[in-house]
């Protein structure tokens, strides 16, 4: 006679992907108020990472909320931070997740910079649709 076992039901998560991410960290930011946000798809261009995501925070406080936030919800995914630059001077956040580069600026660094010229052979990923 064989005993039935009871085993709990079992539920598949599928994981996330890289450009799902991306757009979670672009939605964070529009959530904390963030502006001209653009998901950029640097598979073609790099070998180094796969998306940036820029925003434009209006205050020192506002890009931190906005750095910390979005580093809360990858951190909810099961996503490490590897690193982060700027925090301190709060004119250009950069945080590194691997295949994710996250950029947070004051609007005298982002058009300083202007990433989005620099790296204009780039395509533009719609985020709000995902």
């Amino acid at each position: 006679m064989k005993i039935a076992t009871a085993r709990p039901e079992q539920t598949l998560i599928t994981p996330r992907t890289t450009l799902e991410h991306a757009c979670l960290c672009a939605r964070v930011a529009s959530e904390n108020k963030a502006r001209d946000i653009m998901v950029l798809d640097m598979r073609e261009l790099t070998p180094l990472f796969d998306y940036f995501v820029i925003a434009t925070g209006a205050s020192r406080r506002q890009i931190h909320t906005i750095a910390e936030e979005v580093d809360a919800a990858m951190h909810a995914e099961g996503e490490r931070r590897l690193g982060i630059e700027g925090y301190e001077a709060s004119k250009w956040v950069v945080q590194d997740y691997g295949d994710i580069v996250i950029h947070v600026f004051d609007t005298n660094a982002r058009g300083y910079y202007a990433l989005e010229d620099l790296w204009a052979d780039a395509a533009r990923v719609d985020w709000e649709r995902y």
